[in-house]
């Protein structure tokens, strides 16, 4: 009983971490989430393209990589969150332009 006192039980919680730090993990979660969300925010501007595309393939990339490294429940709900924002912008990035339309070629 003495211990169940000192220790949470955490168990159940869909954020449950193993109590240490792990800054590499949660800085990946939080730049799949910021380029997610630019590139998500950004799609709906079709001139825009470039820099929407970009970021989704960056994010996608990074979050992958995120994922792969990734710790606690918490950092790959994270993770995941900002891997669609990302793939969703790139996908309309890439129907708008792709990732060099009208840069190279035409």
């Amino acid at each position: 009983m003495a211990q169940q006192a000192l220790r949470p039980n955490t168990a159940g919680s869909l954020f449950a971490t193993d109590g240490k730090a792990h800054p590499l993990q949660d800085a990946l979660m939080a730049v799949t989430l910021v380029l997610g969300v630019l590139s998500f925010i950004t799609s709906f501007f079709h001139s825009l393209h470039l820099l929407t595309s970009w970021t989704g393939l960056l994010g996608l990339a990074v979050g992958a990589y995120g994922q792969w490294i990734s710790e606690t429940t918490r950092q790959r709900t994270g993770l995941i969150l900002g891997l669609g924002a990302s793939g969703i912008g790139f996908l309309i990035g890439m129907a708008h332009g792709g990732l060099f339309g009208g840069l190279i070629g035409s």
